[in-house]
């Protein structure tokens, strides 16, 4: 009787102890993934001391940049004075043109990237792939003009990314091509479209809106927001309960808690919600930590992050303040693809018709089958058409909006 009985106990022992084992070892592996899916560390170009004197638009270094430029081009990587929340801060961004020597200045495509995180090390130049979701940057190079792609300041040099907060992120833009604009050997002119896709369609819109003042000596031709995070409130309205919003709220959170005193984390996420947002916050979107991330979306509720309605209060005003709502004195094509589960087609054709009413010009676009990335895709007919509306501004051709979304 007695053996009978140790004899399930040992079993239920030696289960408990392969249990136990088997938990020790998935934490193991988790945290050994969760360590791997941290951004990497920007090398020693980016630290660089801001001047006591800095002044914005001010290039401060720079040196040959040759990741995945194309045969027949040269590239660089700089450093600049630019600001966030009000301050100079040092910002870095990639130039690429054609090796061969431009007879008179270069016309310059201004890019404006979509969502890459808000934390150091998240720079596209910092990437493996600094030209992502990029239309195309071969062809723009055979055309003769001269990217410039702004990193933001804090995703490669230090001090956080100020997400989705238009004037930081439109500056940035438009000290970039300032910067950019004295290196002798790039030869650029001061002809300029801006290109923006996703936060960078934001940007984009917000460069249109500040160039006069801010820049008066860049000449603006036209603006290109390619699936635009336009409409703030009704993107993080219609897109909380989705696996890419979820990521984008915790973005904004956390962004916004920083660059706005009066908001705050806990108004708007608790608990064990506002733990995975803050993790989240912490890497890149994109590569496996993007799938990581992905991932820790599964332990949200259904409806979000959000434990309050974030278009109300503090956050509400913040995100009505960021939407681009001002008159851009230059053609406007927005792009949109039918099938985008984040910026959605109805959201955004509510933004066009906001505009479109208040004067705005615009030449909407909107693309069959096509998601948020699969719009800017290598493929997708987007690109020819972005080229030739480019190709016809920077001859001179005058640019009509449809604004009939």
């Amino acid at each position: 009787m007695v053996a009978e009985t140790a004899q399930p106990r040992g079993l239920i022992s030696r289960l408990t102890g392969v249990i136990i084992m088997l938990v020790v070892m998935l934490m193991i592996v988790t945290a050994a993934v969760w360590i791997a899916c941290r951004p990497a560390t920007p090398d020693a170009f980016y630290s660089h001391q801001l001047p006591q004197d800095a002044r914005v638009g001010t290039l401060l270094k720079s040196e040959p940049f040759s990741k995945a430029v194309p045969e027949g081009a040269q590239g660089w990587r700089i450093l600049y004075v630019t600001t966030r929340v009000g301050k100079p801060v040092v910002a870095s961004a990639v130039i690429v043109v054609a090796k061969q020597n431009a007879q008179s200045p270069r016309p310059i495509i201004a890019w404006a990237h979509g969502t890459t995180g808000v934390v150091s090390g998240c720079a596209p130049s910092v990437m493996e792939k600094p030209f992502d979701n990029l239309p195309s940057i071969d062809a723009l190079v055979r055309e003769g003009w001269a990217y410039i792609g702004a990193d933001y300041p804090g995703l490669g040099t230090d001090g956080g990314h100020t997400y989705l907060v238009g004037e930081d992120a439109a500056n940035a833009v438009l000290d970039a091509v300032r910067a950019a604009r004295q290196m002798r050997d790039a030869n650029l002119g001061d002809r300029l479209v801006v290109w923006g896709h996703s936060q960078g369609g934001n940007s984009a819109l917000w460069a249109g809106m500040r160039v006069t003042e801010y820049a008066p000596e860049l000449k603006l031709l036209g603006v290109a927001a390619l699936a635009p995070a336009s409409d703030l409130k009704g993107l993080v309205s219609a897109s909380k309960g989705g696996r890419f919003g979820k990521i984008i709220s915790a973005l904004i959170l956390r962004s916004y808690s920083q660059a706005y005193p009066d908001v705050q984390v806990g108004d708007y996420a608790r608990g064990v919600s506002r733990l995975i947002a803050s993790d989240i916050a912490s890497r890149c979107v994109g590569g496996y930590g993007a799938l990581f991330s992905v991932l820790e979306t599964n332990l949200f509720p259904s409806e979000g992050i959000f434990s309050r309605d974030p278009t109300t209060g503090s956050l509400g005003n913040r995100l009505g303040e960021n939407t681009p709502t001002g008159i851009i004195p230059a053609p406007v094509l927005i792009a949109q693809g039918e099938v985008d589960d984040l910026v959605l087609p109805e959201v955004q054709k509510r933004y066009v018709t906001a505009r479109c009413s208040a004067g705005q010009k615009i030449g909407f676009r909107t693309y069959a089958g096509r998601s948020h990335l699969s719009l800017v895709g290598a493929d997708s007919p987007l690109a020819p058409e972005l080229l030739s509306w480019t190709r016809d501004l920077f001859d001179g051709k005058p640019k009509e909006g449809n604004c009939k979304p």
